[in-house]
């Protein structure tokens, strides 16, 4: 059971370790999670960012994203008793997507990606905006023998994602042969790296887990080794992962929004005895959900955002959580929680309040583009 009492707000401005580097890119910035982190950079934008990763490679500065280490003798079985996903479904080296779940409502509080090293440690990486909240969680939970400890700052993340990324981190003697949501250790310009097969862009990448102080000199070793890569920004990142139909907390998951309801029951471990939101999600699950994430594609020349009501006839049935232009189908998409009522099946056309000018759209399952994870 967790005391859903949020903590002291943490109120300074972060800056990644190699915003110097954004800076002298040109790079447009923007605020995520408390973090100033580069949107998009000059000579690019949005369009070439999101077709270089799609087409090539392009590297994200994610170190924004929270880290957290849970270590000590039972430290795997705490956080399996905490987080939604099966632990024990995977072995040390491998990866898992998870979820901090409420207690009480089975709300997500925060989605994760835990790295099982050993049975006595786990890393977690959850979202920046609320990593000091899963943190206040694990610790008010955790037995006398588990510690957690914060190391937001003391990491940096890269992002290498692409059709060409394994080419690039060959030609730096990093590890890529390893499977799909797994990790190897590797060194780059003399800093050691713990490099993952995981991303949030569909495509084939990997991301750099390394200290912030050695971020400078792998970004530049990176920039040296290969002229076509591209700096991305996070405005990139955000419609690559929209149209794999990724979640992003605070629009298609929150507090607000269970796994059941954003179809993220897939990562929550069913038949595990204990986890936070067991009871409210299984009652939720046997029940069926009031409303459900759906995917959208429009037939006319509209782009849905966040917050569009749509409508099936005269009748409102949902809200747009996350919509922007593809820049691969070259049209509107949009994920939107739509009521799970008959009639709303996939192909079923539906209209978007677009600013008072109702917009076709067609219900669809995503992903809006065809994987390349493997």
């Amino acid at each position: 059971m967790t005391d859903a009492t949020p903590g002291p707000a943490d109120t300074r401005l972060r800056r990644s370790p190699l915003h110097d580097r954004h800076v002298a890119a040109g790079a447009k910035f923007a605020l995520f999670g408390g973090w100033e982190m580069p949107l998009e950079y000059a000579g690019g934008g949005v369009l070439k960012e999101h077709t270089a990763v799609r087409g090539a490679v392009g590297v994200f500065d994610v170190s924004h994203l929270g880290k957290t280490r849970v270590t000590g003798p039972g430290a795997a079985e705490f956080v399996n008793a905490c987080l939604s996903n099966d632990l024990t479904r995977i072995g040390p080296g491998r990866a898992q997507y998870t979820l901090c779940c409420d207690d009480a409502t089975g709300g997500v509080v925060d989605d994760i990606i835990a790295y099982l090293y050993a049975d006595d440690h786990v890393f977690l990486v959850p979202n920046a905006a609320n990593t000091a909240e899963v943190v206040r969680r694990l610790r008010a939970a955790a037995p006398p023998s588990v510690t957690i400890t914060d190391e937001h700052e003391a990491y940096a993340i890269l992002a290498v994602q692409g059709p060409r990324s394994a080419d690039l981190l060959d030609a730096l003697g990093v590890p890529t042969g390893h499977d799909y949501m797994s990790f190897a250790p590797g060194t780059v310009a003399g800093a050691n790296l713990t490099v993952c097969r995981t991303g949030y862009t569909g495509e084939l990448g990997y991301e750099l887990i390394l200290p912030a102080a050695g971020a400078v000199p792998v970004w530049d070793a990176l920039f040296a080794t290969a002229t076509e890569l591209r700096a991305c920004g996070l405005a990139a990142r955000d419609t690559l992962r929209t149209e794999m139909g990724y979640p992003l907390h605070g629009q298609d998951l929150s507090p607000d929004i269970t796994p059941v309801q954003a179809r993220s029951g897939w990562a929550v471990g069913w038949n595990k005895p204990a986890f936070w939101g067991r009871v409210a999600l299984l009652a939720e699950k046997s029940a069926g959900p009031r409303r459900r994430l759906r995917g959208l594609v429009a037939v006319d020349r509209a782009i849905p955002r966040p917050g569009m009501v749509v409508h099936h006839g005269d009748t409102p049935v949902g809200a747009i959580t996350s919509g922007t232009f593809s820049p691969t189908r070259k049209q509107g998409i949009a994920l939107a929680l739509i009521d799970t009522e008959p009639g709303l099946d996939d192909g079923t056309e539906v209209e978007v309040d677009i600013r008072g000018r109702r917009a076709s759209m067609r219900l669809v399952r995503p992903p809006f583009v065809d994987p390349s994870v493997r």
